[in-house]
């Protein structure tokens, strides 16, 4: 094995760490920053800005691994999942403008939609990129098979804010995306536990 696989096996470990973290900072806080909930969502960043900044730190060097292992990977799937961490950094670029709009609702929705919606589409290139791993990486057919019911939850994942019309995700369904995300999650987690332990 390379020092270079190797990496991308620490790093894809350490991203499902780091984005498990951010989320168990932010999700019992109120912190998820829905914008259909906006009221409560700036006043949950007004109030509690040390514990939003935590958990965008969190989540921040959760994409960065993310990236960085995609680039570390070689080809289609590796291409895919350093696309999904750029996207990722965006989003949280985005949720970080948000502290300071917290008196400027106005300004704060159309920020706060454009970070859901580039989350959104970090989530489809996360999807596409299992997909092309589990397909194209040398894998046991278990990780293969695990890799595309972890696909079909991601896609559900990403589809599920195009069926809520203008109203968008509410707090509750939102919660259900992060859970549907998370089988994409553990995938790349066990994904990066192989490469580190194997000769991928």
């Amino acid at each position: 094995m390379t020092d270079l696989s190797r990496l991308a096996g620490v790093l894809l470990l350490s991203s499902f760490i780091a984005m498990v973290a951010g989320v168990a900072v932010a999700a019992p806080s109120g912190l998820t920053l829905n914008p259909a909930d906006l009221d409560a969502t700036l006043r949950a960043v007004h109030d509690q800005t040390g514990l939003h900044l935590a958990s965008l730190a969190l989540d921040l060097l959760g994409w960065l691994a993310l990236t960085a292992a995609g680039l570390a990977l070689a080809g289609l799937p590796g291409g895919l999942l350093a696309a999904a961490g750029l996207a990722g950094l965006l989003h949280d670029a985005g949720n970080l403008a948000v502290t300071q709009l917290t008196d400027d609702p106005g300004a704060a929705l159309p920020v706060l939609l454009t970070a859901k919606w580039t989350v959104n589409l970090a989530g489809l290139l996360w999807t596409a990129a299992t997909v092309a791993g589990a397909a194209l990486l040398p894998l046991p057919r278990w990780l293969r098979s695990a890799g595309a019911l972890a696909a079909l939850s991601g896609l559900a994942a990403v589809a599920l804010p195009w069926t809520t019309g203008l109203a968008g995700p509410s707090p509750a369904l939102e919660q259900a995306g992060y859970a549907l995300h998370l089988p994409v999650m553990i995938w790349y987690a066990l994904l990066g536990r192989r490469i580190v332990g194997s000769s991928i």
